[in-house]
Order: structure tokens, then sequence, then C-alpha cells
């Protein structure tokens, strides 16, 4: 396994969007909620209720991390990292429990000649022809 190396980090992204479908009953609750002044809007709800079941497993989900050796947060990776990893004869082995991007200005050979494996729970960012190039190599 290639030593572990701290890559770049980025800034906040925005949120990833997600689709809930919900039935008109629990949509009527939430809405009811947010009138009475509960809750913001019904995205604010959702976050909470989001939160407030990740919080309820907290302890399993840092034994997952812990044990599937995940980096939690956001893991960027730019063409100069990249370049590096290459330089020193060693391939990344991407695990990130968060958000995993490239820049732009890495391009698929380079992840193809840097990358050996990424399994991200979360979201990854990267261009259409990065995304393409590992495919292959993404679980």
């Amino acid at each position: 396994m290639p030593a572990r190396r701290q890559l770049s980090t980025a800034t906040k992204p925005l949120d990833e969007k997600v689709t809930v479908n919900i039935g008109y009953v629990d949509l009527g609750h939430i809405d009811l909620l947010v009138q009475d002044g509960f809750y913001a809007n019904r995205t604010d709800l959702i976050r909470t209720a989001v939160r407030n079941q990740l919080a309820g497993h907290a302890d399993v989900l840092k034994q997952a991390v812990a044990r599937k050796t995940l980096v939690l947060g956001i893991q960027q990776f730019t063409a100069s990292d990249l370049r590096a990893v290459q330089a020193a004869g060693q391939t990344l082995q991407i695990r990130v429990l968060g958000l995993a991007s490239f820049t732009a200005d890495v391009t698929p050979e380079l992840a193809l000649a840097t990358v050996e494996s990424v399994v991200v729970l979360g979201a990854l960012h990267a261009s259409p022809a990065v995304k393409a190039a590992l495919a292959q190599r993404t679980r």
C-alpha cells in the first residue's frame, strides 16, 4: 500500500442536491411545522432530521470510518499533487467519506497514471473526461 500523502484542501463547496420522494401526508406535516415557525423552510427541517439521524448513529459511523480507513471531509487533488505522486513512483488509493474533487487542471492521462482506485461515499467532482477515465477504478 502506498504511503499516505497530505494533499490540498479546498474551500467549502456548495451542498450536494438530493431528490427525496415524500408522501403527501408527511409533506403536509412538514409544511405545518414550517408554517408554525419551527423551521425556516422544508430544507431546514430535512437537514435537521438528517443530522439528528446521523448523530444518533455517531458511534457506528466513527467505527465504520476508522475500519474503512476513509478520509473524512473534503479531499482535493490538483495536477501538482498528482505529479508529485507520480514523481515519487507511487499511486493513490483514494478513500473519502465526503467530497473528493479533481481540479480542472488534472488530465485523464495524469489521473490514470496516479490513481489506483477510488472509493467515495458522498460526491466525486471531476471533469467528465477524468470521471470517464477513472470509471473502471471507481467503486
